[in-house]
């Protein structure tokens, strides 16, 4: 596993529900959020550093997190242990044109003591992750250019 570098300097601290992405350099770009920061690039064989997560890679742990936690909140509502709950994500990418992810499997870890008759309302509450209901409704997306 490859260490990610964040830039040197704190980002500037940008309003909610705005993110700019700049050139690092090679295929690495700094992404900043609020007052976070992260880099993306590509693996070696595409031409990167391997320096940082690809953007289609931050696509699916932003589900998975998402996910996480949903099912983190439902776990303390219910007094349940949240340390051991675990999001795994698998994705599969398309053989054909556009690219772009067919599927992806979350494998979610719960304490035992969840029971399965809590297991059902679990899976209602993950369901409807903020993420998830984006990709079933998905959002206008405007281009353009200054």
């Amino acid at each position: 596993m490859t260490d990610t570098i964040l830039p040197t300097a704190p980002p500037v601290p940008l309003p909610p529900g705005r993110v700019e992405v700049r050139p690092l350099g090679n295929q690495a770009f700094t992404v900043t959020m609020r007052g976070h920061a992260l880099v993306t690039d590509q693996p070696l064989d595409a031409g990167g550093g391997d320096i940082g997560p690809t953007p289609v890679e931050l696509f699916v742990v932003s589900l998975a997190a998402c996910v996480a936690h949903y099912a983190g909140r439902f776990l303390e509502r219910h007094h349940l242990d949240r340390e051991r709950l675990g999001v795994t994500a698998q994705f599969t990418m398309a053989d054909d044109l556009p690219a772009r992810v067919t599927a992806v499997l979350l494998r979610i870890t719960v304490p035992p003591e969840l029971g399965a008759a809590r297991l059902g309302a679990l899976r209602a509450v993950v369901d409807h992750c903020t993420v998830h209901n984006t990709l079933r409704h998905m959002p206008r997306v405007t281009l353009e250019f200054g």
